[in-house]
C-alpha cells in the first residue's frame, strides 16, 4: 500500500499546489515568465530572420537605420525607396499563409491577439486552446515578415497568455488562478518583447478595462513574470532600449499648454483610427468569399498602396527613429501617419495576424512629429525642442486608443530609455484617454470590474453584509465523512447515498485531514490502478478551504468565487478539524436573492 501512495505522490503534489501560497505562487509566475521570455526570443528571431530574407533580400526594401548612421544622414523628403517591382505581391503571400493557418487550425488566432487574450479572461474563464499560441506565432511571422502593418505585441501577448492558461489547466488550478496566470503570460511576453518590464506588467492588468481600473490580483504575478521574461530576453538580445533617443528634457512648464493640445489631437485622430479599423473589418466580413482568402485580399490592396507609399510596410520603427532625430519632412510624417491607419486596417481587419501596438506607436509618433514641427515653426521660443512631441505623441495616441494611460507612459519611457518627459507624458496620456472614452481598439475590453464575468461573485457581497454563516445552518447538508484509510470501492458505495458533491476525509480521531470532490474521484478512475489499492488519503487534497459559523457570508462567498468551488465545510471555530455541516454556493446565493428582494421592498416603500 505504501508503494501505491508513492506512485500517486507526484499527481497529489501538483493537485495540492496552492497558487496563493507565496512561495509556490512566485514559482508559477516565474515559470510562466521563463516560457514567455523564451517564446518572445523565438518569435523575435523568427520575425527578424524572415523579414531580412523576404523584404530586404528578396523584395529589395530598405528602411531607415538606427543610431549614429541615422543621425548623420539627411532629411528624408521623398517617397522614393529602393525595392523590386514585384514588392506588391509579397504581402499577398503573407496573407495567404496567415489566412490558411488561422482559419484552418485556430480561428480565434485571427486579428490582434491581445483582444483574444482579453476575451479569454472575461468570457472564457481564462481558457485558451493549446494550439492557439503555436498557430498565432507562425501566422504572425508570415504577416509581419511580408510587410504587413502589424506589430509583435498582440502575438506575443497571446502566446504568453496561452502558456499561462495551459499551465493552470494542467495543474488543475481554479478559474481565478487560471486568469491570473493568463495575465502573467501576457505581461512576460510584452515586457520582454519591448524591453519594458514594468510597462508590460502594468499593461496586462490595465488593458482589461475601459475605465481607469487595474486587475490588482494579477499585479504581483505579472511583475514577477515580466522580470523573468525581460531578463532572459535581455541576456540574449542585449539591454539597449528598443529606440535610441536624444537626451530630451522637460524644463519649460509653458510647453504644457501645447502638450494639452497634442493630447486632444491624439484623441481626435485615435477616433478616426478606430472607426477606420472596424469599418474595414465590417467590410471584409461582408465580402462573399472564403474567409481564409480575405487576409490575402487585404495584402493585395496593401501591396498596391505600397507601390506608391512603400513606407507603410512593416512595423515602422525605423521611421519613428528617423522622426526622433528630426530626419523626416513634415509632409512625409503627415502622409505616413494617415497611411499607417489604412495599412493597419487592411492588414489586421482583413483577418491577418499581428498586433496593433507597433502601428499605433508609429501613427502617434508621426502625429507628434507633425504637431511639434508646426508649433515650433509658429512659436519657436515657446517650444524649444519639437522632437519631444514624437515620444509624447506615441504615448498619447496609444493610451487613447487602448485606454491604458499608466502602462503606456511607463512603457514608452522604457522602450525609449527616456524618463525625463514623465510630466508631459502623464498629461497627454490622461487627456487623450479622457477625450477618447467609451471607444477602444480592443473591443473585448469591458467598462470596469463590475462588468466582467470574472468578478460576478464580487457584486453580491454587500447585500450579505452582517449575515453569518451560522444563520444558514438549517440549509446546510449533513457531511459525508470518509475515513482516510477507506478503499476506493467502499468510497463509491458510501457516496451513492450522499446528497453532497464534496467529501471531507477524517483520521482515526475524527479530525478532518483533507477533502475530495466527485471530479477528483473521476480523475483517479481514469488511472490504470486497481481500485482496491487506492485509499481516501490518496484522492484527498490536504489544503482545505473552510469557513466557521461566525464568519460573514461576504467572506464565505468570496472563497467560493476565488477558488471556483461549490461547497465548503463549516468547521467548529474552536476545533477546526470538526466538520459541522457543508455550506453550498447555491444556499448562499438563495439567501442573497432573498435579501435583495427585502431591500427592493424597502426601497419601494421609501
Amino acid at each position: 500500500m505504501g508503494n501505491m501512495s508513492d506512485l500517486l505522490k507526484p499527481r497529489r503534489s501538483l493537485h495540492n499546489l496552492d497558487v496563493r501560497a507565496v512561495g509556490r505562487f512566485m514559482l508559477l509566475s516565474a515559470l510562466v515568465g521563463l516560457v514567455a521570455g523564451a517564446g518572445a526570443l523565438a518569435f523575435y528571431f523568427a520575425t527578424d530572420t524572415a523579414t531580412e530574407w523576404i523584404l530586404v533580400h528578396w523584395g529589395g526594401l530598405h528602411t531607415p537605420g538606427h543610431g549614429n548612421a541615422l543621425q548623420s544622414g539627411g532629411v528624408v523628403n521623398s517617397l522614393k525607396m529602393s525595392h523590386r517591382w514585384f514588392l506588391f505581391v509579397i504581402p499577398v503571400l503573407g496573407g495567404l499563409v496567415s489566412g490558411w493557418l488561422v482559419f484552418r487550425f485556430a480561428p480565434e488566432a485571427e486579428g490582434h491577439g491581445t483582444d483574444a487574450a482579453i476575451e479569454a479572461f472575461h468570457q472564457k474563464k481564462g481558457l485558451i486552446r493549446g494550439r492557439v499560441p503555436v498557430v498565432k506565432a507562425i501566422a504572425s511571422v508570415a504577416t509581419i515578415s511580408t510587410g504587413g502593418s502589424a506589430g509583435r505585441e498582440g502575438p506575443i501577448a497571446q502566446i504568453g497568455a496561452g502558456f499561462g492558461s495551459f499551465l493552470a489547466d494542467r495543474l488543475k488550478l481554479s478559474v481565478s488562478d487560471r486568469r491570473v496566470l493568463l495575465l502573467a503570460g501576457m505581461a512576460g511576453g510584452v515586457g520582454a518583447t519591448f524591453r519594458a518590464p514594468l510597462g508590460g506588467a502594468l499593461f496586462a492588468v490595465e488593458v482589461l478595462y475601459q475605465d481607469p481600473e487595474f486587475e490588482h490580483e494579477g499585479l504581483i504575478p505579472c511583475i514577477i513574470s515580466s522580470i523573468v521574461a525581460y531578463s532572459l530576453f535581455g541576456a540574449v538580445t542585449g539591454w539597449s532600449p528598443l529606440l535610441a533617443t536624444p537626451a530630451f528634457r522637460f524644463e519649460h512648464p509653458v510647453e504644457l499648454g501645447f502638450y494639452l493640445l497634442l493630447g486632444i489631437a491624439c484623441a481626435i485622430l485615435g477616433t478616426g483610427y478606430v472607426k477606420t479599423f472596424y469599418y474595414a473589418r465590417d467590410r471584409f466580413v461582408a465580402l462573399n468569399m472564403p474567409t481564409w482568402l480575405k487576409p490575402a485580399l487585404g495584402g493585395l490592396i496593401l501591396g498596391v498602396m505600397a507601390m506608391f507609399v512603400p513606407q507603410v510596410l512593416g512595423s515602422g520603427y525605423g521611421w519613428v527613429q528617423a522622426a526622433l532625430y528630426g530626419k523626416m519632412a513634415l509632409w512625409l510624417m503627415v502622409l505616413l501617419g494617415l497611411g499607417k491607419i489604412i495599412a493597419t486596417s487592411l492588414t489586421i481587419s482583413s483577418g491577418g495576424s499581428g498586433g496593433v501596438f507597433a502601428p499605433s506607436l508609429v501613427i502617434g509618433a508621426m502625429l507628434g512629429g507633425s504637431f511639434g514641427a508646426v508649433v515650433h515653426a509658429l512659436f519657436p521660443m515657446l517650444l524649444a525642442e519639437p522632437r519631444t512631441c514624437v515620444i509624447i505623441g506615441m504615448a498619447g495616441f496609444f493610451a487613447g486608443v487602448a485606454n491604458t494611460p499608466i502602462a503606456t507612459l511607463i512603457m514608452v519611457s522604457e522602450l525609449t530609455g527616456n524618463y525625463a518627459l514623465l510630466a508631459p507624458l502623464m498629461l497627454v496620456c490622461v487627456v487623450a484617454m479622457v477625450f477618447f472614452r467609451r471607444s477602444s481598439i480592443y473591443q473585448q475590453q469591458v467598462t470596469g470590474r463590475v462588468d466582467s464575468p470574472a468578478h460576478l461573485g464580487d457584486l453580491v457581497v454587500n447585500v450579505l453584509a452582517g449575515i453569518s454563516v451560522g444563520e444558514l445552518a438549517e440549509f446546510g447538508r449533513e457531511p459525508t465523512l470518509i475515513p482516510e484509510d477507506m478503499p476506493l470501492n467502499d468510497i463509491i458505495e458510501q457516496m451513492s447515498g450522499s446528497d453532497t458533491n464534496y467529501f471531507p476525509v477524517i483520521d482515526r480521531q475524527g479530525e478532518m485531514t483533507g477533502i475530495f470532490s466527485i471530479n477528483d474521484l473521476r480523475r483517479i478512475l481514469h488511472e490504470e490502478i486497481p481500485p482496491s489499492l487506492i485509499l481516501a488519503r490518496d484522492v484527498a487534497i490536504s489544503q482545505v478551504v473552510t469557513t466557521i459559523p461566525e464568519e460573514s457570508l461576504t467572506l464565505a462567498l468570496r472563497k467560493f468565487t476565488r477558488r471556483g468551488i461549490e461547497e465548503i465545510p463549516v468547521v467548529d471555530s474552536e476545533h477546526p478539524g470538526k466538520v459541522l455541516f457543508m455550506l453550498s454556493r447555491r444556499a448562499v446565493l438563495t439567501r442573497y436573492a432573498s435579501e435583495l428582494e427585502k431591500k427592493k421592498g424597502v426601497f419601494a416603500e421609501t
